[in-house]
């Protein structure tokens, strides 16, 4: 399964293409979506839309996985990524492509096994569970990776899940 992790943020959009394979994740390809601040906001969330629709389009996508709204201390800052997270959520439902979207600190657990681990530790895991695969970029190309990995991760338990359950019983009619 491919799925694109995303980081969404006005400035910079981190965006990570993780495909799971028989236990085990690949980097397909990771980078950011950049606006230009000389923009007015609406041309910046122009600018995020293009950006990530061209994402979307270049490889085939079966999941969108986008981390959840935190509430910041900085308003402005909340207003802009819950701006951008929307525009992200709304190219993806355009698309018709599913999505999932996941607690920092789900992410965080589920990549480094510490709901409150240090972006220092989650890069370190980030690295590992892609096999040594370097991941160039900010920090929003990490955490968008780390998003994508959470939804494998997820995607994985539920799965054992319902094998563990077993087949339903039939309804009677």
């Amino acid at each position: 399964m491919l799925v694109l992790g995303l980081d969404p943020g006005l400035a910079l959009t981190g965006y990570a293409l993780v495909e799971g394979r028989a236990g085990a994740l690949t980097l397909v390809r990771c980078g950011v979506v950049t606006t230009a601040a000389p923009l007015t906001e609406p041309e910046r969330l122009r600018a995020l839309a293009l950006g990530v629709r061209e994402v979307l389009r270049s490889a085939p996508v079966e999941l969108v996985a986008v981390e959840r709204l935190y509430f910041s201390r900085n308003v402005r800052t909340a207003i802009q990524v819950a701006q951008a997270r929307g525009v992200a959520l709304l190219v993806a439902a355009e698309a018709a492509v599913p999505i999932a979207e996941y607690t920092p600190s789900e992410v965080k657990r589920s990549v480094s096994g510490n709901g409150s681990a240090p972006k220092r530790q989650v890069a370190r895991m980030v690295t590992t569970l892609l096999g040594g695969a370097p991941v160039a970029g900010p920090d929003d190309v990490t955490d968008a990776c780390a998003v994508a990995i959470c939804h494998h991760h997820a995607r994985g338990v539920r799965h054992a899940i319902s094998l563990a359950a077993g087949p339903r019983p039939a309804v009677p009619a």
